[in-house]
């Protein structure tokens, strides 16, 4: 019995250990070799952004790294540009301006991009708008949205952290 709740205890430590860790990394806490060793046990999908009629226009992913070329954090890219015409960071674009009906950033519209995999599955839609029934439910994006204004504040700052 009390090897079993050894085992037991063992495990929970374990879990313990990998949620720290996962918050940790999340704030910024883990750095260098911590942060190589870490890895998440589930891969996360690339978060892919398809807006306009259709949701056939490509937007960019969202979770890729920055050096990628169809990141949106990529400010050289076509997806992460502040100055191109088809993306989020366009403030005067149609996928980029909060007064859009296209654009993510419009806190009352139900038209905007949704985020896809690479298989085509559906992870709901990227807006500001809390009303949206079909609003992604991934935390990491549902930060990005909630957190507009300092993400446009401090762009080139967050663009570092991906």
């Amino acid at each position: 019995m009390i090897a079993f709740e050894s085992t037991k205890l063992s495990g929970a430590l374990a879990r313990l250990a990998a949620a720290g860790a996962v918050l940790l990394l999340l704030a910024g806490g883990l750095q260098g070799e911590a942060a190589a060793q870490f890895k998440s046990p589930i891969p996360e999908p690339e978060y892919l952004l398809y807006g306009g009629a259709n949701h056939s226009v490509f937007l960019g992913c969202l979770n890729c790294s920055r050096f990628d070329s169809r990141s949106v954090w990529n400010k050289l890219s076509p997806y992460g540009s502040e100055y191109d015409g088809d993306t989020i960071w366009n403030k005067i674009s149609a996928y980029g301006s909060p007064y859009k009906p296209l654009s993510p950033w419009h806190p009352q519209s139900f038209d905007g991009p949704v985020v896809k995999d690479s298989e085509g599955r559906s992870y709901g839609t990227f807006t500001r708008n809390v009303h949206d029934e079909d609003r992604t439910k991934v935390e990491s994006l549902l930060w990005l949205l909630n957190n507009y204004d300092y993400v446009i504040a401090n762009l080139d700052e967050v663009r570092l952290r991906h």
